[in-house]
């Protein structure tokens, strides 16, 4: 599972690279699919990653508003920010952890039960499917998509297996 998280945040900052060649215009634009346009969908990924985590730690969770990150420059600070206490938690992980149960409370007043382990895969996956709409409008303005392939990326040692 640490694996896939460094994958994502590796995969994430190289598409922080690729929208330097874009213009804030671009960056901006709304877009079918996903949460609206490039940034706003990075920013997303970002603020559900990190409102997981603080979830599962027992923490508040409070909504960052796009409105107050509409720049790459805001949006990789935030990150920045946030990147600390997730990847802390990440780096913290161990089998214990995984059957722990989460009580999740609907918008319509059912309280749903998960694991922590269908959580927190539940976050990678949610990264990866944004991610995916990154590549497909990476097309629409020409330009080539970041690799999300894991094969090649130095990701697993022998200590990992």
């Amino acid at each position: 599972m640490k694996t896939f998280f460094r994958y994502n945040w590796m995969v994430r900052e190289e598409w922080y690279q690729w929208c330097e060649e874009l213009s804030e215009e671009e960056l901006l634009q709304a877009r079918t699919g996903g949460v609206g346009s490039i940034l706003q969908t990075l920013f997303h990924i970002i603020d559900v990653e990190w409102s997981w985590i603080r979830l599962l730690q027992g923490k508040p969770d409070f909504e960052e508003s796009f409105d107050d990150h509409k720049s790459l420059h805001l949006v990789r600070k935030l990150d920045s920010e946030f990147r600390t206490e997730v990847e802390n938690f990440v780096n913290n992980w161990d089998d214990s952890m995984e059957n722990q149960l989460f009580y999740d409370t609907l918008p319509n007043g059912k309280i749903v039960t998960d694991t922590w382990g269908e959580v927190m895969r539940h976050v990678i996956a949610h990264e990866i499917h944004h991610i995916g709409q990154l590549s497909i409008w990476a097309r629409e303005v020409g330009k080539k998509p970041v690799s999300a392939n894991f094969i090649g990326r130095g990701l697993v040692s022998q200590s990992d297996q």
